[in-house]
């Protein structure tokens, strides 16, 4: 027998009546009722309420030991009484009249209660990390971490996918984000690069004739902190194969996406065959290639509208007809809304960065009239024309905005999840996934304007490659695509490229010459030169999967041991400074501050 437990803490019901039991775990809380003392005790599979009577000579050490502190208990299992069955816990029906006990690992005062999920702050949850992953929300959002991979692993094998490790020490990469840099001791002045993703490791697995790849990989990026993005480190499902075509992968991750959502959720999915939409009909219906479709809301474009003699709106006129446009959000029946709706909106506009938010009410009387401040600016017939290019019917609302393109499109995404959750449009009990399709390889940098690669340099173009327009490369479409879920992109993934000659061709477009090339991605297209496949894949982010499924804002809930938003590791104290004996085995001096 094991001299910590019989049992563990999630294990007793009502047939382990009148039983013998050990065990052991954590003091997750206390309740001193005079006569008796109860216990909750807990381990990872759950808490059993623990009893003991004053008369027990350890009723005044157990009544004195501090919350978390470790303890290994013998008792006898008795059923509980009807008006005392705790249904919240899976043990409920039992309690153990505690015999005897003995202290296992002593716990001092503690930062911060364990027994609740109250917030408390950054610094103090991730400096007590071991302390906060014993909360009961986040230690299951951890468990369920865990049972994602299993399932998914199980799942990539049932597909025939072959899972391989790739090399987490390799060269930097001249693009994507920064490097971490790992100084080779073997080699003076030169570095190692923590890879920011298997990208060319795993199109290399399919050139050396393995057909499918997978991998629960590690990936590695000097970024800035974000809600949906660790600093550092993060893992992916990481995925190629060979002989394939874009719908190929589509198949084989809606197949898994499906599966896991339903075995992991409860909640809805919206779509079992995601929606394709192309990137161009993303940013103009919804102002973001990352649209959340549980919100129903369209954005139109009315420029054309801000052409007509008989619109007198002159703002926006003299904004068109120096080049931006106009686009609009349409609310269905919201003519009767208080206008405290409409202001709080044109203030949260205002707010946002933007000169307001103009709009106005269809109304019939007699006739099509538009009620709101700037719906005196529109004759009749612009208003039925207006109404026919949004689908707009009386009692409708229709909410504008000109400026820019770009700043059109971003403004008017946030604007339309704002006002969705005003309206209360959002089923958030669903998942509603698409394939966002059809990137342009290249697009023009604001800042320099000189054309870059829009997406992943790798990809391969769309159309017959013997009849590309190389003189109008703006106009070249990708097998490029993007896994988003309620307004959260999962992965981009792409058909690759794998005709050197091509990819030398693409790659001057955006200023790399064939020596840049051969230098930068010698190991990719040395490799494509000896007989390389047709082949493509994806890697969508197990940290947002995780996220989705746990229904959690901020992915340091889904996370064993994550950084702070600098990137620092208040736990283990790391980055942290090396000795000089170090830095000089690694011929590395480090200049004055």
């Amino acid at each position: 027998m094991n001299k910590y437990r019989t049992h563990t803490c999630g294990d007793l019901t009502k047939k382990n009546k009148n039983s013998d039991v050990i065990l052991s775990g954590w003091i997750n809380k206390r309740r001193d009722h005079g006569n008796l003392l109860f216990i909750d005790l807990r381990d990872n599979y759950g808490i059993t309420q623990c009893v003991i009577d004053k008369n027990n000579k350890y009723f005044k050490e157990l009544e004195k030991l501090q919350l978390e502190s470790v303890i290994n208990v013998k008792g006898k299992v008795v059923e509980r009484s009807s008006d005392t069955i705790n249904s919240d816990i899976q043990t409920g029906d039992v309690e153990v009249l505690l015999i005897s006990y003995s202290l296992l690992g002593e716990c001092k005062e503690l930062p911060m209660p364990v027994f609740s999920d109250q917030e408390y702050s950054e610094e103090i949850r991730l400096k007590y990390r071991f302390l906060d992953l014993r909360r009961k929300k986040i230690h299951e959002n951890i468990i369920l971490r865990s049972k994602v991979i299993s399932f998914i692993r199980k799942k990539m094998s049932e597909l025939d996918f072959h899972e391989f490790q790739t090399p987490i020490l390799t060269s930097s990469s001249p693009e994507g984000a920064r490097d971490f840099l790992v100084p080779s001791r073997l080699n003076p002045g030169k570095f190692y690069a923590l890879p920011q993703a298997p990208q060319q490791f795993k199109q290399l697995i399919m050139v050396s004739g393995f057909d499918k790849y997978f991998q629960i990989a590690p990936c590695f990026r000097d970024e800035d902190a974000r809600a949906d993005r660790s600093p550092g480190e993060f893992y992916q499902l990481d995925l190629e194969m060979s002989f394939v075509e874009q719908e190929d992968i589509f198949k084989v991750v809606e197949n898994l996406m499906t599966d896991l959502f339903k075995r992991f959720s409860k909640s809805k999915l919206l779509f079992e065959k995601f929606p394709k939409i192309s990137f161009s009909d993303s940013m103009l219906k919804y102002g973001t290639d990352k649209p959340d479709l549980r919100n129903s809301l369209i954005i139109k474009d009315v420029t054309e509208i801000f052409k007509r003699d008989d619109v007198n709106f002159d703002i926006f006129k003299k904004l068109v007809t120096k080049g931006s446009i106009v686009r609009c959000i349409v609310t269905k029946n919201t003519y009767n809304k208080p206008r405290s709706f409409f202001d709080n909106l044109d203030k949260w506009a205002k707010n946002e960065g933007s000169s307001g938010l103009a709009y106005f009410s269809i109304e019939n009387k007699d006739k099509i009239n538009a009620k709101g401040p700037v719906g005196k600016f529109f004759s009749k017939e612009s208003l039925k024309e207006l109404m026919k290019i949004t689908d707009a019917e009386v009692g409708d609302s229709i909410f504008f905005a000109c400026n820019k393109q770009n700043e059109v499109e971003k403004f008017l995404s946030i604007a339309r999840d704002k006002i969705a959750k005003d309206l209360n449009l959002i089923n958030y009990d669903s998942f509603a996934f698409c394939w966002i399709v059809d990137y342009p390889m290249f697009e023009l940098d604001e800042k320099t304007n000189k054309i870059i690669f829009s997406h992943n340099p790798f990809s391969m173009p769309q159309g017959d490659i013997n009849k590309i327009n190389y003189q109008e490369p703006l106009s070249i479409k990708a097998y490029q695509y993007d896994i988003v879920c309620n307004g959260i992109e999962l992965s981009s993934g792409a058909i690759r490229n794998h005709i050197p000659d091509l990819m030398y061709k693409l790659f001057s477009i955006a200023g790399y010459s064939e020596h840049d090339v051969n230098e930068k991605f010698s190991g990719m297209i040395n490799a494509l030169s000896f007989g390389a496949p047709p082949h493509g894949g994806i890697a969508p982010g197990i940290d947002r999967i995780v996220m989705l499924l746990a229904n959690e804002k901020n992915i340091r809930e889904v996370t064993m041991f994550p950084m702070n938003q600098n990137a620092q590791d208040l736990m283990m104290n790391a980055p942290s400074e090396i000795s000089e004996n170090q830095l000089k085995e690694l011929k590395i001096k480090i200049s004055e501050k």
